[in-house]
């Protein structure tokens, strides 16, 4: 299975492949996609569209996983990220894969064990992991590699291609979403079951 993680940004929007058998990863592409400083933040929206839509064409992954919005004391920067989050996730659904959305703190937790790691500790894991013999770089590589192993710690195997082969390609859908649906209907109404 092949799993695009996307970390993204205005300034730089990190990416990263794996391949996975479920207990072993490995790194099929990673890096960070800037713009020109001048450009402007239109011109950098439509580049970080234009290079995800290459990648995602180039990895063909089975899905892709994304980091959720935080919450942010900047509204301005919440935006821009917002916009930024948007083209990733609009590249993704045209490639026709599935799209999965995990918060900071469940990427923490599905990686290093702790949701509130620092940043650090992420990006040694990641390594360890992956096995390589240098934490990727920039750290927005680092970050999204860790975006697709949290994808494949969260769901088990089995699960997972399950409802790789079961959704539609082109639905691009929450992890809670996904939990909410695949929860029993007492469950969903907030009832106990009997």
């Amino acid at each position: 299975m092949r799993v695009f993680g996307i970390d993204p940004g205005s300034e730089r929007t990190g990416y990263g492949c794996i391949e996975t058998d479920g207990s072993r990863h490995r790194v099929v592409i990673c890096g960070a996609i800037t713009a020109p400083a001048h450009a402007s933040f239109p011109e950098k929206l439509l580049q970080i569209h234009a290079r995800l839509t290459a990648l995602l064409e180039q990895c063909r992954p089975d899905s892709v996983a994304i980091e959720n919005l935080f919450h942010s004391v900047n509204v301005r920067s919440a935006l821009k990220l917002g916009h930024a989050r948007g083209v990733a996730m609009l590249a993704a659904v045209e490639a026709g894969v599935p799209v999965l959305e995990y918060t900071p703190a469940e990427i923490k937790r599905a990686v290093v064990g702790y949701g509130r790691a620092e940043k650090a500790q992420v990006q040694h894991m990641v390594k360890l992991l992956l096995g390589l013999s240098a934490v990727p770089s920039p750290h927005d590589a680092a970050d999204a590699l860790a975006v697709a192993i949290c994808h494949v710690h969260s769901a088990p195997p089995a699960r997972a291609a399950a409802s790789l082969a079961a959704a539609p390609r082109s639905t691009a859908t929450s992890w809670r979403t996904l939990r909410h649906a695949s929860a029993p209907s007492a469950l969903r109404r907030g009832k106990p079951p009997l």
